[in-house]
């Protein structure tokens, strides 16, 4: 798991941006994202993947502690499906395109 911490880090040692400066960069980024996925659209990016919306309709489940049955709400999920160039390289192997 990487935390805020270390991404702030790394554009301070990659980039040469202040702390401040840094935090605030990510921070806009995860605000313009929130946003966007809340508007309803898709989040698309290269060589990285794809952020989307799924609706799950209304279920009944269990309650695992007493086994009573209850109906589980409607909801929204947000999924990730990673781009082709980023599934090869967590394989180890090289996109051929």
């Amino acid at each position: 798991m990487v935390k805020k911490d270390t991404l702030v880090q790394e554009m301070r040692d990659r980039m040469g941006y202040p702390k401040t400066r840094a935090n605030e960069i990510i921070d806009s980024m995860v605000e313009i994202m929130k946003s966007t996925l809340e508007s309803g659209e898709d989040i698309l990016i290269s060589g990285f993947g794809k952020f989307y919306l799924r609706d799950k309709r209304a279920r009944r489940g269990r309650n695992p502690a007493t086994g009573d049955e209850m109906m589980l709400p409607a909801r929204r999920l947000v999924m990730f499906r990673a781009s082709r160039t980023l599934r090869d390289a967590m394989n180890g192997s090289r996109s051929s395109r």
